[in-house]
């Protein structure tokens, strides 16, 4: 089935600027250019609540992994803590000397990154908001910071155009991408923690292996992309673009499967559900729209086939793969002959005892440079003492 508009929230006085789902899926954030954070319920007849307590624009929001706190950042240099509940009671702290851009979670909830015109990352704990460390290689805006499935790294994208890739416990940066020919909206980890997908200014999707450091996929739009996420399942990815579109992109076959046409105007942010089933969008038309995604349980010869006809279904429409240009694909592999595969087998056994061949010789060699090297030290040492008894020698006879 195709993605679907479940429903939509109007609220927020200004743009919306980000949207995230709690754990439960019963609650969805969302900041604003309003100062306003608002937290809507996703069961029917349940009463939106309103916190107000930053000074400027809500920069960005998202659920603490337990789902018991709201992290928001703003342009007023403070980060807010909220509970979400009616009181909607939170901690402030200034976190930086710039707009913050970009809150993220450990996915253990223990630690939190930011980021910021500043220029800078910083990471805090959650308890107490301890700060802990500041990452500054970046010469531009930080418009974003993730951490790692695994919490061991840190992912960054900024307008001086690169997106780095930090490792939290040596707090350095590992590697920077600098394929964006735009400022760098957007970045976030895949699901497995292998690879980075960076939306960007110069309408472009990259997904990047971080093992290779290689760039696997290049999606080319007609419009700056603001914000993705990826599908829990990792094989899909949805896109915000500027041209008031959502795509959905499938990273297995590397192509467009679905365009999206619901806001008026630039759509802002995008966020998957922590399960898959929904995602949520916002806009500068100030609106709050949650879709059902549909397609992630539908068969998928049956996407395919939908799509190819190019059909349009309650506000959502199928466009045809040209409309982005898809670089390196992750590619299926094909099931091969029994005949072949026996033939195979035969190889790799050879390759195999080959390879243990080798691995036992340099065993050899390792232990013979060891027993060299001791031989070495053991011949310097006893040359030191020929020396310093030639030295005494030499100095009674001339005392």
């Amino acid at each position: 089935d195709d993605p679907s508009l479940e429903r939509h929230f109007k609220g927020h006085r200004d743009a919306v600027t980000s949207v995230d789902f709690s754990l439960n899926k019963k609650q969805l954030a969302s900041g604003s250019m309003d100062s306003c954070l608002m937290i809507w319920s996703m069961r029917p007849q349940m009463r939106a609540y309103r916190f107000m307590g930053h000074k400027d624009a809500v920069m960005c929001v998202q659920f603490s992994p337990s789902g018991h706190l709201v992290a928001s950042g703003s342009r007023d240099k403070t980060v807010r803590l909220w509970v979400p509940s009616v009181k909607g009671e939170s901690t402030v702290f200034k976190a930086h000397t710039g707009t913050v851009r970009s809150v993220h979670f450990s996915s253990d909830g223990q630690s939190l990154v930011t980021a910021s015109d500043d220029k800078t990352i910083k990471v805090w704990t959650v308890h107490r908001q301890k700060f802990l460390f500041s990452l500054s290689q970046h010469i531009n805006w930080v418009r974003c910071a993730k951490f790692s499935p695994d919490g061991r790294l840190i992912v960054s994208a900024s307008d001086d155009k690169t997106v780095k890739l930090w490792d939290k416990t040596s707090r350095e940066c590992i590697h920077s991408f600098c394929e964006h020919g735009g400022f760098v909206n957007h970045v976030d980890f895949h699901p497995s923690g292998t690879c980075i997908a960076a939306a960007g200014t110069d309408n472009t999707v990259k997904v990047w292996d971080i093992r290779m450091n290689r760039l696997l996929q290049h999606y080319q739009g007609n419009a700056v992309v603001n914000s993705l996420s990826f599908h829990p399942s990792g094989n899909y990815l949805v896109t915000a673009s500027n041209d008031s579109t959502l795509k959905i992109l499938d990273l297995l076959e590397g192509r467009l499967l679905y365009t999206l046409h619901g806001h008026q105007g630039p759509a802002t942010c995008v966020a998957f559900s922590r399960t898959g089933d929904f995602f949520a969008s916002g806009g500068s038309d100030e609106q709050v729209m949650v879709w059902k995604t549909n397609f992630d349980a539908a068969d998928y010869g049956d996407v395919l086939k939908t799509q190819k006809s190019g059909t349009s279904v309650e506000g959502t429409h199928h466009s045809q793969p040209s409309e982005m240009e898809c670089g390196v694909h992750l590619k299926k592999t094909k099931p091969q002959d029994p005949g072949r595969n026996h033939h195979h087998q035969q190889e790799e056994e050879t390759i195999a005892n080959t390879l243990e061949h080798i691995v036992g010789q340099l065993d050899v060699l390792t232990q013979t440079v060891s027993i060299l090297e001791q031989r070495l030290t053991l011949t310097e040492d006893k040359l030191k003492e020929c020396l310093e008894n030639q030295q005494k020698i030499i100095q009674n006879k001339v005392n």
